[in-house]
């Protein structure tokens, strides 16, 4: 049978005349893959009309689905905050153009139940499960009995008075996960378990451009997950690095950042240009990088990474990720350890995992940096 290598990356979205040359710069790496996983951020349409609730509704060019396929993946989540920007033809024909290219999809569907169904792949024996949910979640973009829409992991927040007994004084944020969506969840890992010999879960969650930050729901969904069966978190959506945890011997990526995700620009398709809309002005508050940068992201937004997994005798042995610099034109590019930003990353990675107060190691042995290694 023999190792077996799992890669897995963040946002993708390539949305140009060209699509394959958003990949030219790690295709070689991607092509190692046995298997190779992603998160898609637009909707991939030609059809729908902007819902009225979302900042910017995001859908890349139809041939970008076969693009997407020629780079490797082979399953996509595609539980994303985007998944119903153009409305439901738009939906539909996303899924439709991403089987077509014999791309299997997880967290998104006709329905809730077709959204929380799992994806399995058997590699030589090997049993592979997917399972993607979204706490990002703009009004109605999760699915139900009756709608289409992704496989929702609701957060609920909370404001608490430092002094409770003082209005309108400083609060403490808390959040956790919605409860009817997490026991959906361990309701869907408890199934998929004894069919898989791998059960990983995607997640669209996180707090967006902030650097380092975790909410305290991610935490507590990701060592729900764990316990109950999971073997490996992907976490997505945040277009920033985020810290990494090993938790009882697996690993939580709380975000993998963007990959192959074209500058929001791109997407815009409004009057005037992005950055002078309010919705933008709103998020680029989030962090001050934003105005010292020439680009319509923070600086850290392009540092990015992809996830290798090795698996053997039915399980995880080893788990590393590769750093990855996204060029002006936001194209990713493998990245040597002699290049001085493979070093930036790396340490980025140590800087915000002390930051979150997570006891994280992260060994670099060669062009890869471990977390879990037999």
């Amino acid at each position: 049978m023999g190792e077996k290598l799992l890669i897995a990356t963040g946002d993708i979205g390539p949305n140009r005349e060209n699509p394959d040359e958003m990949f030219n710069g790690v295709r070689a790496s991607l092509q190692e893959a046995d298997l190779l996983f992603g998160q898609l951020e637009p909707c991939i349409a030609h059809t729908g009309t902007p819902a009225a609730q979302c900042r910017l509704p995001m859908r890349c060019r139809p041939e970008s689905a076969a693009a997407i396929r020629r780079a490797g993946y082979d399953v996509i989540s595609f539980a994303t905050n985007h998944c119903m920007d153009w409305g439901r033809p738009a939906f539909f024909e996303t899924l439709e153009l991403l089987q077509a290219q014999g791309i299997r999809t997880i967290g998104a569907g006709a329905d809730i139940f077709a959204a929380r169904r799992p994806a399995v792949v058997d590699l030589d024996g090997t049993k592979i499960g997917f399972l993607g949910y979204n706490s990002i979640l703009p009004q109605d973009y999760w699915a139900n009995e009756e709608r289409p829409g992704c496989a929702p992991l609701r957060g609920i927040t909370a404001a608490v008075p430092r002094e409770h007994d003082q209005p309108e004084t400083p609060v403490r944020l808390f959040s956790w996960p919605h409860p009817d969506d997490l026991d959906a969840m361990l309701d869907d890992i408890a199934r998929l378990r004894p069919q898989v010999d791998v059960l990983i879960v995607s997640f669209h969650w996180g707090i967006h451009f902030v650097p380092a930050v975790l909410a305290q729901y991610q935490r507590y969904a990701a060592h729900f997950a764990i316990d109950a069966g999971a073997d490996l978190i992907l976490g997505h959506h945040t277009h920033i690095l985020k810290p990494m945890e090993v938790y009882k011997g697996r690993a939580i990526v709380y975000s993998m950042a963007n990959f192959a995700l074209e500058e929001p620009g791109r997407f815009f398709e409004g009057k005037g240009e992005l950055t002078q809309s309010k919705s933008h002005q709103d998020i680029a508050a989030l962090n001050p990088d934003m105005k010292k940068s020439r680009r319509q992201m923070p600086v850290d937004s392009y540092k990015t990474l992809y996830v290798k997994c090795v698996i053997d005798e039915k399980r995880i042995k080893r788990v590393s990720f590769v750093p990855v610099q996204l060029d002006e034109g936001a194209v990713p590019h493998t990245l040597n350890p002699e290049d001085p930003r493979f070093g930036e990353i790396v340490d980025y990675m140590r800087r915000i995992t002390a930051d979150q107060k997570l006891d994280t190691q992260y060994t670099v042995d060669g062009g890869e940096v471990y977390l879990i290694r037999d």
